[in-house]
């Protein structure tokens, strides 16, 4: 098992920054991407940012020039810088871990308890 453990959620004003971070734990050896997904309200979970232990990142059109996602591997965290946020940004955001890209946000991943953030004035 993997448990993943978020931290830096809050609220914005529009044009903010913030900063999300997760960590692992546990049976971290089985696991090489980890990730960024967001659910707002009334719509589906989407593919924020995600990166590979080797630094392969695969990012949202929507968030692309915006948020930037890196990972320190000796710490087991990853990263999810994000600026110029806009209220379309609001959204519970959720770390996610697998073995590889492919694999994220499937059943053979691992989910986070998800963190908000809100983007208003």
């Amino acid at each position: 098992q993997v448990q993943l453990v978020e931290s830096g959620g809050g609220l914005v004003q529009p044009g903010g920054s913030l900063r999300l971070s997760c960590a692992a734990s546990g049976s971290i050896f089985s696991i090489n991407a980890m990730g960024w997904y967001r659910q707002a309200p009334g719509k589906q979970r989407e593919l924020v940012a995600a990166i590979t232990s080797s630094g392969t990142t695969n990012i949202a059109a929507s968030v692309k020039g915006r948020f930037t996602i890196s990972r320190d591997n000796a710490k087991n965290t990853v990263y999810l810088q994000m600026n110029t946020l806009t209220p379309e940004d609001t959204a519970v955001y959720y770390c996610n871990a697998g073995p590889s890209l492919i694999y994220m946000a499937t059943e053979h991943s691992y989910w986070g308890q998800g963190t908000q953030v809100t983007v208003s004035s």
